[in-house]
């Protein structure tokens, strides 16, 4: 024990005076290394196991947040979305009340009818905020449709492409006049009873002719998409689709027009004072009238 004793302080002395023991102290590492390396792979095996299942719980939660800011992200880009279409559509409302020289009330449209085989939609106004049933009701590109009911809250708007619903027009271009009928849920319109060399082509604006009493003239309607003209018939068949967004808007503006200055509608004319023509449109349409209320619906 005193030899190893006396041995271990004569190295530290020479290693410390004489840097005798520095290049085999290299050896020895050099040397023992490997088996450093074998000593401490349980260590580094428990170390690297547990990093990665904690980062892989932390991937997960921060996943989990990321998706669900994703979805909160979505929808406020979508409402933003929503609200812009909206400001834009309500901006061009706001331009259209300008250009028609009278009072109009800015309505939503609430639901559909609960006629399936009508068209027709509720808005969110009534007589409380002064409509009346004959209103007409446009957007920004054009006339949409009438009111028909009114309740106290709400009113009800025939579209131009009911069934029922006809709006007297006059073809921009040529001056030509006519009524424009809708034709259900095909989503066009028909100029009815016209001659077969009436001055209408393909791509004519209509506009509203005015002489209605209802709608103020002017106001866009319709563009002509076919016209159909057989050496055989009396009369042309021409089909036009509106130009008002008659079922893509949710805004919408119900003009104020005022039917106490209207003249009262004559009577009609005797069929003696009536010229060949419009006395066959007439006899046509008395006749076509009884077949149309005897078809079933789909």
């Amino acid at each position: 024990m005193m030899v190893f004793a006396l041995s271990a302080l004569i190295l530290l002395i020479a290693d410390s005076r004489l840097h005798a023991l520095s290049r085999m102290r290299e050896a020895v590492g050099v040397a023992l290394y490997p088996v450093q390396v074998v000593a401490m792979l349980p260590r580094d095996a428990f170390f690297a196991v547990t990093s990665y299942f904690s980062s892989l719980h932390t991937l997960q939660t921060e996943n989990g947040r990321m998706r669900e800011q994703q979805v909160l992200n979505a929808q406020m880009l979508q409402q933003s979305r929503q609200l812009l279409a909206e400001n834009a559509h309500l901006r061009k409302l706001m331009a259209a009340s300008e250009r028609v020289s009278l009072r109009s009330v800015l309505s939503e449209i609430l639901y559909d009818a609960r006629d399936p085989f009508s068209r027709k939609v509720i808005l969110d106004r009534g007589a409380r905020h002064g409509l009346q049933a004959g209103y007409p009701v446009i957007d920004d590109l054009g006339v949409v449709g009438q009111v028909t009911r009114v309740f106290p809250y709400t009113a009800e708007v025939t579209l131009l492409t009911d069934k029922d619903h006809a709006i007297p027009v006059q073809v921009l271009r040529s001056g030509v006049r006519s009524v424009a009928y809708g034709r259900g849920q095909s989503g066009v319109m028909e100029l009815r009873f016209m001659a077969a060399n009436a001055d209408i082509q393909k791509g004519d604006v209509l506009m509203t002719s005015g002489i209605d009493g209802v709608y103020p003239a002017g106001l866009s309607v319709a563009t002509v998409v076919s016209v159909e003209s057989k050496t055989s018939d009396a009369f042309s068949r021409i089909f036009c689709v509106p130009r008002a967004g008659v079922t893509r808007n949710r805004q919408l503006l119900v003009l104020l027009t005022d039917a106490s200055t209207l003249s009262p509608r004559p009577e009609d004319e005797p069929e003696a004072v009536l010229s060949p023509m419009e006395l066959r449109a007439r006899r046509v349409q008395q006749r076509e009238a009884p077949q149309e209320a005897k078809e079933p619906k789909p």
